[in-house]
């Protein structure tokens, strides 16, 4: 590839949906995506098959090659047993809005009882809440503040945090991926 035409390639955004050897997605929230340079070299190091292409060639200095949209590992990854415990994987649990008001604004998290009062930092006592409610709240219970979670707070399975993630699709979806990131999606006739 020259010069130029990797220069090219390189501003495109041609990304590769990355799915495991049972052609499900390694991941949806965040959809499982390689570069196109990733997914070129894991191509030529045997590790995936080439599900679909785009329209887009890149070239070496005797071959031109389709960028893949869609690849399949060779060798199936086991998912986690647990969830990672992390912001992220408390909003997605949480739907990505404040478990006393609603909003979703200004997310941040709080703990259901305070670390003052005696409050882990765990799946079972943190909540995704917005600003003005997390202040509101402060280091008072809940029963105290007036102010009880729309949903009890609980450890989520990967399953179940897999799923959740199907309804946040991220901004750009290939048309080729369309058939393996919504299986439950009802069929146009």
């Amino acid at each position: 590839m020259t010069a130029c035409q990797a220069h090219a390639t390189e501003s495109l955004f041609y990304p590769a949906l990355v799915l495991n050897a049972d052609y499900q997605p390694l991941s949806y929230y965040p959809l499982s995506l390689w570069d196109w340079r990733q997914a070129i070299k894991a191509v030529f190091l045997g590790r995936v098959n080439v599900v679909s292409e785009y329209d887009q060639l890149v070239h070496s200095a005797r071959m031109a090659f389709r960028l893949p949209s869609v690849i399949a590992l060779k060798d199936y990854i086991s998912p986690p047993r647990r969830a990672a415990f992390t912001r992220f994987n408390v909003f997605l649990r949480d739907g990505f809005r404040c478990q006393y008001c609603g909003a979703r604004e200004e997310l941040t998290f709080d703990h259901v009882i305070p670390r003052s009062r005696g409050g882990r930092t765990t799946w079972e006592n943190v909540v995704a809440a917005c600003s003005p409610c997390n202040l509101k709240k402060a280091s008072r219970l809940p029963g105290e503040s007036g102010m009880v979670p729309h949903q009890k707070p609980y450890e989520p399975t990967p399953h179940q945090l897999h799923n959740l993630g199907r309804g946040f699709p991220p901004n750009f979806l290939h048309e080729s991926w369309a058939d393996y990131l919504y299986w439950d999606a009802e069929l146009e006739p």
